[in-house]
C-alpha cells in the first residue's frame, strides 16, 4: 500500500505565488518606466549637443571622408612613382 504523502502532488503556497507574480510585474513596469525615462534624457541631450555643432555630423563625415580618400589617392600615386633606388 502506498504512502498518502509520497503521491507526487506538489501543494503551492497561492498567496505568495501571486504576491512574487504582482511584485515581478511592479518591478518590471518600474525598470521599464527609468528606461524611457533614461532613453528620454539621452535624445534630448544628442539633439542638444547636435545643435551646437557648427556643422550637422553628416557634413563632417562627408568632409573627413573626402580627406580620406584624397590621402589614399595620394599614398598610391606617391608609391607608384617613387623613383627607383639604385
Amino acid at each position: 500500500m502506498a504512502d498518502p504523502g509520497s503521491r507526487g502532488d506538489i501543494q503551492f503556497n497561492r498567496s505568495l505565488l501571486v504576491g512574487g507574480g504582482v511584485l515581478v510585474a511592479v518591478g518590471g513596469l518600474l525598470g521599464f518606466t527609468g528606461m524611457a525615462l533614461v532613453t528620454s534624457a539621452l535624445i534630448s541631450a544628442t539633439r542638444q549637443w547636435m545643435d551646437r555643432l557648427e556643422q550637422p555630423p553628416s557634413e563632417l563625415a562627408r568632409r573627413r571622408w573626402e580627406q580620406a580618400k584624397a590621402a589614399a589617392a595620394a599614398g598610391a600615386a606617391a608609391w607608384r612613382d617613387k623613383p627607383p633606388s639604385s
